[in-house]
């Protein structure tokens, strides 16, 4: 099954921050059904970015890769959605 082309985000567990390995991403806040819109983040020149939806703070760390997360248990897979 194809992924996304651009990294998803959520926020399930209710965590004060997630360091991701993406400054452009979207963020989905929790698993489907309890999800916000999915809205892009840019985080610029900036190495954080707060979700205006659910006030996650995502924070930039270059040595992951693009799509992956500290937990790795909030990056969001089309499975995810499926399940739900």
């Amino acid at each position: 099954m194809a992924q996304h082309s651009t990294p998803h985000f959520h926020n399930t567990e209710g965590l004060s921050q997630i360091v991701i390995g993406s400054k452009e991403f979207q963020c989905v806040g929790a698993l489907p059904p309890f999800d916000h819109p999915h809205v892009f983040l840019d985080m610029g020149k900036d190495a954080d970015i707060v979700c205006p939806y659910c006030s996650t703070h995502y924070v930039f760390d270059a040595s992951l890769a693009a799509g992956d997360a500290k937990p790795a248990t909030a990056v969001f897979h089309l499975e995810d959605a499926k399940s739900a």
